[in-house]
Formats: C-alpha cells, structure tokens, sequence
C-alpha cells in the first residue's frame, strides 16, 4: 500500500513530481542504512585495537623474561606505533600507555642487567653510575679519602709559571710532553698533598661556623684538631696532623698554642691567627688564615692576604726575595713583620707566608713555650734519664720528625715529663720553638698557602673559596 502523500502525487498525474519524490526517497534510505552499519564497523575497529594492545602488552612481557635469562638488553619497539591513526583519542591514549609501560621495563631491566637500555628512538640510555659516598655530615666526620673513593682528589688553583729573566714565556711547560711526563709521574705524589688540602679546606670552613668571642684557645684548638683528625683519617705517621694548631693572638705572630691549664680567652679586639697543617705520608699542607670580628683590622688582613698572593704569583724556578713594604692601618704606616728568602727547585714543595704587622715588624722569643720538634740531623746522644729515654720513645713513636705540642704529650697519657723534656732540648735532641712575638699593643696578621711547583705549572694546592 502506498502512502498517502505517494497516492496524492500519482492522483495529480505529474510525472516530474514522481520522479523528484522517489530520488528523495533513495536519499533518505541510504542515509539510514549508513546510520545502522557505522556503530557495527567503529566496534569492530575498536575490538582490534583492544586485541592489538593486549598482544603488545604481552610481548613487552615475553621479551622481559627473555632478557632476564639472558642477561642482556635487546632493543624494544613500539608496536602500537603507527597504527589505529582513525582511532581518535583512545587511540592515542593506547599509544602513550603502551610507550610508558615499554619505558618502565627497559630501565627495570637496564638496572638489573647493569647495562645499557634503549629508549623508544633507538637511543642509547647510560645507567646512572652510583657514587661511593653521599657527601660530608655536619659537623665533618667522613674521611676525605672516603669522599673521594677511586682517589681523584679535587685540585687546587693551577697558574703558569712568570716569565723568564730575558722576558720568554713559560706557557710551553703546559704542553710539552716532557714536562707532562714529569708530572704525571710523581701524580702520587701530587695526590698525597691534594687529599691533605681537602682535609684542611673542609676543616677550617667548619671552624669559621662556629668560632666566636668568649671561647677558650684550649676549646678551639681541641675542636679543631678532633675534626681534623677525623678527615685526614689519622694513621700513625701515615696520616695526621703535621704540627700544632697555632692560635697566636695580637702581637705574637707565631708558635703559640696553649698548654694545659692555659686560660686565655679570644675577645671581640682580637687579631687571632689560625694556623694549622694536615698531611698524608709526610707530605704536609702548611695553610694559615686570620680571624677578627672588629671590621677596623679589615685593611690590615686585606694587605697581608694581598701580599701573600704575590709572592705566589712572582714565585718562579730561581732565588727569591719575597718583600711587602706598607701597610697602612688607620692613620698610621706599618712595616711588614717578614720577609722570606725562598730558592725554587722544579718537583718541589713551599709554603709561601705573608705576615704584617702595625708594631715594629721584627719579632722576638717571648711567652711560655708550647711547640717542639726533634731535630732530624742529631746524630746518636747517649741520654741517661731513664725518664728522658722513654719520653724520646714515646715522640719517636707518634710523631716522628714531625712538630708536636704539649697537650699532645697529654693526650698520650703521658704526665710529669718537663723535666724529662727540658732534658732532650738541653742535648740538642729535641727544638723547642717558643712563641714569635712583637712589641706589647700591636697586632700582626697572617696568611699562607702551599704550593706545588709541578713540571708543567704551578698548583696551589691549599686554594679554596674562602683564601
């Protein structure tokens, strides 16, 4: 049966009406056949998607058990990569999940096997190496050679040597293989003062933390020595302290450390001098700063630190006069305290040290003395104090040719040995070395740096931020 609008346009005999009527009618059927199949194809594509990505999921499964039999690391591929472009949304979404999960199991697997995985370009990923030591603690206990495990310890500042006395440059010792052969054979050598170096650069910052006014000189010197022996990593005469921690006040210059009993106390008018030495195997780090709080003394330590850097920066292979004329402090000119007389030797290693002084700038024994030191060259000395033998023993066993105090002989345990003492300085065994001291109401200042006058340049070692 017809419908009514089909009957009424056949009724009204107009041929074209029919044939317009019937197109429509076409239109509209293929319209609605195209509405029912479309559902039925879309689901179709998305069941292959879901079939695609499961079978991508346990490939990426197969191929992990099959690296952890083997031990190594194949490279992966993308399978979702490419594919399902009509997919819209959900289709990418597969895309990224598919490149996550592949990420995660190659580095998993990079981690287990220790090598080397791929990413999804084909690109070789280097495993991160692990390092031996999270770092220092604070306050400082770890030991720099545990810092620094495969032995590559930091270098200090590396500077060309000056020019030569007819003016030549000494920028050809950097590339000459001769002179780099040199250097890289005592590179044990080098490395002995580069890990004492490190051991004085963490110490002395950490002292800068927490020195303050109304501390006894016993207290920091103590605190400073424990950390100190803390991070060479004391060994005997292997690894140590080189010699007693100096903490000349004002107008004494040098030598002085307190001994037991000593009572004095660093105030806010204090010029003190730090001055302390680490070393590995002998090969000691000779480094001194000076620590004020009253910003008066600033010009003054400026032109200490000042004349400190020149004599390192003119050091060269030939006799030198190491000379600072002025220094103006307030109103008044002042005279350097020292000059040293240094000769140069290629392989060699010098302490280059500055001080200045607002008094007369020449020096004197004066104070109770606190610093001794066997004297290397003595040949045998019959000693016939029971006492004093067994005190020789006792320096020959701890400390060797090296400088040593006091309070080190007490934390030996030793007690009621100044006579034993006085004894070997009397026979020329022992040096004492008693504090250096200008004129009473000055103040002097100190700066030093070590430095190695290698082959191919100059190294001072003990450079660090602070100096």
């Amino acid at each position: 049966m017809l419908p009514a609008h089909f009957a009424a346009l056949t009724t009204g005999g107009s041929q074209q009406r029919m044939r317009h009527f019937i197109s429509q009618l076409l239109v509209m059927a293929e319209l609605q056949l195209q509405h029912e199949v479309e559902p039925q194809l879309l689901n179709v594509d998305s069941l292959d998607e879901d079939r695609e990505y499961s079978d991508a999921s346990e490939s990426i499964k197969k191929k992990r058990r099959k690296r952890k039999k083997k031990k190594t690391i194949a490279p992966g591929t993308n399978e979702a990569e490419g594919e399902g472009e009509a997919g819209g949304v959900g289709d990418v979404t597969k895309q990224l999940e598919l490149q996550t999960l592949e990420d995660k199991e190659r580095e998993e697997d990079g981690e287990e096997d220790g090598g080397e995985g791929e990413n999804s370009t084909g690109k070789k990923k280097k495993k991160k190496k692990s390092k031996g030591c999270k770092g220092q603690t604070d306050p400082p206990s770890v030991p720099i050679c545990e810092l620094y495990p495969n032995g590559d310890f930091p270098k200090g500042e590396e500077c060309e040597y000056p020019p030569s006395k007819d003016g030549r440059s000494a920028a050809w010792r950097a590339t000459n293989e001769e002179k780099r052969a040199l250097d890289r054979a005592n590179e044990e050598m080098w490395s002995d003062f580069r890990q004492a170096a490190e051991a004085h650069r963490q110490v002395r910052s950490y002292v800068r933390s927490w020195i303050k006014t109304g501390m006894t000189m016993i207290d920091i010197c103590e605190k400073l020595e424990d950390c100190s022996r803390k991070l060479i990593k004391e060994n005997g005469l292997k690894a140590g302290l080189a010699f007693p921690t100096g903490c000349s006040i004002n107008h004494c210059a040098a030598h002085y450390t307190p001994n037991a009993g000593d009572p004095t106390v660093l105030h806010y008018d204090d010029v003190c001098k730090i001055d302390f030495g680490t070393h590995i195997n002998g090969r000691i780090i000779d480094c001194a700063f000076t620590v004020t709080f009253n910003p008066k003394y600033d010009r003054l330590l400026e032109a200490v630190r000042d004349a400190t850097d020149t004599g390192i920066r003119v050091t060269q292979l030939f006799l030198l006069w190491m000379m600072i004329l002025l220094v103006e402090l307030y109103t008044k000119i002042n005279q350097i305290l020292n000059h040293h007389t240094i000769q140069c030797l290629e392989g060699e290693v010098y302490a280059i040290e500055t001080f200045g002084s607002t008094g007369r700038g020449a020096v004197h024994d004066d104070m109770e003395c606190s610093h001794y030191m066997k004297n290397f060259s003595v040949g045998h000395v019959p000693i016939r104090l029971p006492r004093a033998k067994h005190l020789l023993n006792v320096i020959n066993e701890n400390f060797g040719t090296l400088a040593f105090c006091r309070r080190w002989l007490d934390r030996l345990g030793e007690s009621k040995y100044l006579m034993a003492l006085k004894n070997l300085c009397d026979l020329g065994i022992i040096d004492p070395y008693p504090p250096l001291c200008d004129i009473k109401g000055s103040y002097t200042a100190q700066y030093e740096h070590t430095i190695l006058l290698r082959p191919n340049c100059k190294e001072v070692v003990s450079r660090g931020d602070d100096y």
